[in-house]
């Protein structure tokens, strides 16, 4: 197989809508700037498109320390990154940490986009959540992902799975574009699935473990574009890819590089992508 790098993709604020790259530093906890940000209700919980499917349009910008968030018919709002503020309690999915809180205007903002108060917390110190240990290393971090720090798709997957919207009874809904998986990576040239059975590879420079499969949720039947919900991709999902009680697509990754990672971490659209193990 000749296996390329054919996609990078960022996500700032967890939840809303992604950044195309073409290029990124890989750090330990995932792409530099990935899902820093996250939006808790008032018990430090997540909001996120699953709940909310409006998020998906909010696009954010991070630059000269400060983040601005838009979304179609609203004014922009922008507020500094946070330095030296007040640390609050938050959860990731049963990850109990601490982050930092950013300026009111931004909570403001979000709770007139999402209908209940909720705040935009910063992850200051990307070190303090640790991954499942069932899948990695003691030493493994990641930011506010899920999970893991990335995530890989396959394009010849996609296709697969559009080819069996098409063939099915929601084929109006199809073909649905990579963005709905929310990749960090897609890479090509390899048969569909393969990625399933991948343990080790490197993507330019830059060594990651294939720690385990990604199981996927009602996120994926949300247009990125409109906010609509469907039933697709989850219901051809779970007609050919269902085991375990979950439906699958895509691999997650952990990278194998140093806590201050050199510029031998960058990746880049076009890299060489070669199977280790």
């Amino acid at each position: 197989m000749s296996l390329q790098l054919t996609d990078i993709w960022r996500y700032p604020v967890k939840s809303c809508r992604g950044e195309r790259l073409a290029e990124a530093v890989v750090e330990p906890w995932g792409l530099a700037g990935d899902r820093r940000w996250m939006i808790v209700d008032d018990a430090g919980d997540p909001v996120t498109g699953r709940e909310c499917p409006s998020l998906v349009l909010v696009e954010p910008r991070v630059e000269g320390g400060k983040i601005t968030l838009a979304s179609p018919g609203l004014p922009e709002v922008t507020v500094p990154v946070p330095a030296d503020a007040d640390l609050v309690p938050v959860n990731v999915w049963g990850s109990d940490l601490l982050a930092t809180l950013a300026d009111d205007a931004a909570a403001t903002w979000l709770t007139g986009i999402v209908g209940e108060p909720v705040r935009l917390v910063y992850l200051d110190d990307p070190t303090r959540r640790a991954t499942d240990p069932t899948y990695s290393l003691d030493i493994d971090r990641v930011s506010f992902a899920d999970g893991y720090p990335l995530l890989l798709t396959t394009q010849e997957s996609l296709d697969a799975v559009n080819g069996w919207i098409a063939e099915g009874p929601r084929a109006a809904e199809g073909p649905v574009p990579m963005r709905r998986f929310r990749p960090s990576v897609v890479v090509s040239g390899a048969p569909a699935w393969a990625e399933d059975g991948w343990r080790r590879l490197r993507i330019g420079q830059v060594t990651f473990r294939a720690v385990k499969g990604c199981d996927r949720c009602v996120f994926t039947t949300i247009d990125p574009d409109t906010a609509a919900k469907g039933q697709e991709p989850l219901f051809a999902l779970a007609r050919h890819r269902r085991w375990d009680n979950k439906v699958w697509f895509g691999v997650n990754l952990i990278p194998d590089i140093p806590d201050a990672p050199g510029p031998e971490a960058l990746i880049r659209l076009g890299d060489k992508v070669e199977l280790l193990d």
